[in-house]
């Protein structure tokens, strides 16, 4: 019996502890936002001549778990969707799709931690260095609108105020003044990009078509239930365990 217990155990500490992936932000390059280096280099990919259809499909697989944690699956569904069906125009109008649910994210996340300054401050070079992905395309729909929304988030910068050093420098902060500007920048690219709600946590799935049309073949994420596997075992061991121990006494 000690020895079943001992092999027992032994089994259940090989498996390693159950454990939620945790993505937080990663910063790195303040200038610079790892999605919108993702679209730019699938459109560099896209725009080849013929299109390299392959290569943009697993460049975008590098960002594909974190943005369906951030924002659901149906815009990466319908990515995949129409980069299986070699659709390269719709693939680049759900990126620059993705990109203006990002500013979102990262506008909204910025209302909740407005007081820490380092932290927004951040976020806020996050969302512009997106936007400076969308301001070409932007521009070419309308110059004025581009043009508007640098403003806004220079003057959406400017709101977040500077708590200084040791007093030099202080610059009180202006909540009210980056809710204006914040509305107005989602307000635009709402607009521009033609998509029916860009609130954080309830992206339409309108706004991806062909997200329905996926095969679960291949696209599927079991991540989840992977993590249920050692759970799964540990209770089949314990039954084990108990059953044994009745077979035991009853002979």
């Amino acid at each position: 019996m000690k020895k079943f217990i001992l092999a027992l155990c032994v089994l259940l500490l090989s498996f390693p502890a159950y454990s939620k992936p945790a993505f937080g932000y990663s910063y790195g390059d303040p200038n610079e936002e790892v999605v919108a280096e993702v679209y730019k280099e699938m459109a560099a990919k896209l725009n080849q001549s013929p299109p390299d259809f392959t290569s943009a499909a697993a460049i975008f697989e590098t960002v594909k778990e974190e943005l369906d944690m951030h924002m659901g699956v149906e815009p990466s569904k319908a990515v995949l969707t129409h980069l299986k069906n070699e659709d390269k125009e719709a693939v680049i109008s759900n990126m620059e799709k993705i990109l203006v649910l990002n500013i979102a994210r990262r506008l909204e996340n910025i209302d909740k931690n407005f007081k820490e300054y380092d932290t927004s401050k951040k976020l806020l070079a996050k969302a512009f260095a997106t936007y400076k992905a969308l301001s070409p395309v932007v521009n070419e729909k309308n110059p004025e609108d581009d043009q508007k929304l640098n403003k806004h988030f220079e003057s959406a910068l400017e709101s977040l105020g500077n708590p200084g050093l040791f007093g030099v420098g202080e610059k009180e902060s202006n909540y009210d003044q980056f809710m204006k500007d914040k509305e107005e920048i989602l307000l635009t690219l709402k607009n521009t990009f033609k998509m029916k709600s860009i609130e954080v946590g309830h992206f339409s799935e309108e706004d991806f078509e062909g997200s329905d049309n996926v095969k679960n073949e291949g696209w599927t994420d079991y991540s989840n239930l992977k993590n249920w596997i050692p759970i799964v075992i540990l209770i089949g061991a314990i039954i084990a365990v108990v059953l044994f121990v009745r077979k035991r006494n009853r002979g």
